[in-house]
């Protein structure tokens, strides 16, 4: 049986489980947290090829950007569903009382990396030899969790401008990035490939690109919250192992910035990274979310003084609507 059966099947058998399905669609939006590109795929893929639609919604994506704060409309109950960053957003949530929850988390390890010269870093220890330029939110976060766990220090970080040049002219410097971006930008304006380094492999445990809704969605209309993820979940499988092209020219309609070579970057890093289908997922499926992920993370962010100890963190999360397999059979051989 080929993707498309496959596929097909599965998409079909969801039609008929989810009691969301009827004779007409329950209409949701998903808003995402930055402009139109292939993390978003998965997402893309089941409005394209009408996922969605075969158990019973009719799903609308408005993107985020740098002045879109859609998490917003979704503390405000003007969209279902929101693309969280990572569980420290969730945490904060926690301790403010808000009563957002993570169902599906479609990324198994964080995106973000550090950058170094080949030839000057080949090891993350050697990281520490480097002056990092570092982002004010990384700073904050992740980075804490560097000096707390691996020794590097504030002295030897630089504000990050979200400029690549400083690290181009100097290989005594190193640079945060993302994994589909930093990468590709050096690649494509320095002329040579960069040594890149995963936070994830390092430890950093963080799940990122969740599906947040309300707990009173979950609480009011469970089979469109079981409906949303179990279509994100098979979208995912589709993006990234079977044919994307409608998807990708749904990203492109909503980005002009967008490019389908950096599209086709994003995907093959994805995958060779094993961003959305590795560890757990390969066994839980895509979407995987369990308490010992989040527990082992909030010790972390709590020792390296990111968060607060006492936080109720069990309440950010719902599993009810993941890990049960969904899709595996999908992930080519």
């Amino acid at each position: 049986m080929n993707f498309r059966t496959s596929y097909l099947a599965l998409s079909m058998a969801m039609a008929h489980t989810a009691a969301a399905a009827d004779d007409g669609l329950t209409a949701v939006t998903f808003g995402t947290n930055w402009l139109a590109q292939a993390e978003h795929g998965g997402f893309y893929q089941s409005v394209a090829d009408g996922t969605y639609a075969e158990c019973g919604l009719d799903v609308t994506i408005i993107t985020g950007g740098p002045q879109v704060n859609n998490r917003a409309l979704l503390l405000a109950n003007r969209i279902q569903f929101h693309m969280g960053g990572d569980l420290l957003q969730a945490f904060n949530a926690v301790a403010e009382e808000i009563p957002v929850v993570n169902v599906a988390a479609i990324f198994q390890k964080h995106p973000q990396v550090i950058l170094a010269h080949p030839g000057v870093a080949e090891s993350w220890e050697e990281l520490r030899d480097l002056t990092l330029l570092i982002g004010d939110n990384g700073f904050t976060s992740y980075y804490q969790w560097m000096i707390a766990e691996h020794g590097f220090t504030v002295e030897q970080r630089l504000p990050y401008t979200f400029n690549p040049a400083p690290f181009l002219a100097d290989d005594q410097l190193g640079m945060q990035g993302f994994l589909s971006s930093e990468p590709y930008l050096v690649e494509t304006t320095g002329g040579f490939v960069p040594n890149v380094f995963l936070i994830a492999d390092a430890g950093f445990s963080s799940y990122a690109t969740t599906i947040e809704t309300m707990q009173a969605t979950i609480d009011e209309s469970p089979e469109v919250v079981q409906c949303f993820v179990e279509g994100s979940i098979l979208g995912w499988y589709a993006y990234l192992y079977g044919d994307n092209a409608a998807a990708n020219r749904m990203i492109l309609a909503d980005n002009p910035d967008m490019t389908q070579d950096k599209i086709d970057y994003a995907i093959g890093k994805m995958i060779e990274w094993g961003i959305v289908d590795s560890g757990d997922a390969l066994e839980l499926g895509i979407g995987a979310l369990t308490e010992e992920v989040v527990a082992s993370f909030y010790a972390d962010m709590v020792a390296a003084g990111v968060v607060e100890a006492g936080i109720n963190w069990p309440l950010t999360i719902n599993t009810s609507f993941v890990n049960q397999g969904l899709g595996v059979e999908l992930r080519p051989e």
